[in-house]
């Protein structure tokens, strides 16, 4: 973004009088002083919208202030731009973001990286209407072909009317006026989204990659990888080697995943090969970041989650259930230690998921 340099005017007066003459001797001006380098700060910095935590030498985890819509960004300031991954839910929120990156680095934002194609992550792109944006060939595509009817963001659109009544009853039944004041925040939260959707024209990527892709910026390389299908068909992930981190999006979090667009049976084996990176630290697409020894604990305890979730299902279909009656049935306790999974029943869109997976390949 670029911002107007303030204009000095300089007045020069002349005062005559009577029988007295002013002479008025020019010199060149003396060369004004270079203004000194920006330093991009050393450490956190909290903004009025976001906060960036420092993670490595120029990397920074962002996450937005929003009491909602708390999807993560990462911010990559290189020796002469800045990268960032993943713009948020709406081009309101993004231009939050820019106006945020600009207390920090002066540099210009150069590339986006979505980490997939889901609304909360990418729908900031057109606030980056100056930057090159990359993804997958598979996030393009979702977002170039009539991504209003996209069923994700189109489900997003047809739950708002629904969520804001709800929102309002909160309010309204409220109990004391800790808990009233605490509603209406969340509902002019709520409000304010509903509003900035409505400026929201979905930006494909127009640098696509499909397995790997490397960016050098300066002494930095930003490594671009799809590792398989997961949480969608082009999730990929954001590594940078000499830092011994990865930016995972959706495919990788601090648990299990929503599973709606997942390839539920494809993605243990893309976890595997998350778990071959030799990384510190990961930095999910939703909540905190966690250690790479934790991140590989957790990917093994959600690759069991999701084959036993895949033959459950499969088996429960095969007794002739329908997605509701599987959803309802489906026994993952086992699971309980590990990922608190501490109830029968599963949640009915990942279910439904993969009854639409086995109906494609039957």
């Amino acid at each position: 973004m670029k911002s107007a340099l303030p204009t000095v005017i300089v007045a020069l007066v002349l005062a005559a009088c009577d029988n007295v003459s002013v002479n008025v001797e020019t010199a060149e001006p003396e060369a004004a002083e270079a203004p000194a380098p920006f330093v991009p700060p050393e450490g956190d910095v909290t903004t009025d919208t976001h906060r960036f935590t420092l993670i490595a030498p120029g990397v920074y985890f962002v996450q937005t202030l929003a009491p909602i819509f708390n999807s993560n960004s990462m911010v990559v300031v290189n020796e002469d731009d800045v990268v960032v991954v993943d713009t948020h839910i709406t081009p309101a929120l993004a231009r939050d973001l820019i106006a945020s990156i600009a207390q920090v680095t002066d540099r210009p934002v150069t590339t986006v990286i979505n980490t997939h194609f889901h609304y909360d992550h990418a729908h900031g792109n057109q606030a980056f209407d100056d930057a090159t944006i990359v993804g997958h060939e598979f996030t393009r595509m979702k977002m170039a072909t009539d991504p209003f009817s996209e069923p994700t963001f189109a489900g997003e659109l047809e739950r708002q009317p629904g969520t804001l009544e709800a929102m309002r009853q909160r309010v309204a039944d409220a109990e004391d006026d800790e808990a009233r004041t605490q509603a209406e925040t969340v509902l002019a939260a709520y409000e304010a989204h509903v509003e900035a959707s409505k400026e929201i024209d979905p930006v494909p990527p127009d640098v696509t990659m499909s397995d790997r892709l490397t960016l050098y910026r300066g002494s930095r390389e930003i490594h671009l990888a799809f590792l398989g299908r997961a949480h969608t068909g082009g999730d990929i992930v954001i590594h940078l080697p000499a830092e011994r981190l990865v930016y995972t999006g959706d495919m990788m979090l601090g648990g299990i995943s929503w599973l709606g667009d997942g390839y539920v049976d494809e993605w243990p084996d893309t976890l595997e090969r998350f778990k071959e990176l030799d990384v510190d630290l990961v930095v999910p697409g939703h909540g905190p970041t966690f250690t790479g020894e934790h991140g590989r604990e957790v990917a093994t305890h959600v690759q069991a989650y999701y084959r036993d979730l895949w033959s459950t299902v499969v088996a429960l279909r095969g007794q002739g259930m329908s997605a509701e009656e599987a959803a309802a049935a489906a026994d993952l306790t086992a699971h309980a230690e590990t990922l608190g999974v501490n109830q029968v029943g599963t949640n009915l869109q990942a279910v439904q998921r993969i009854y639409q997976l086995l109906d494609e390949r039957s």
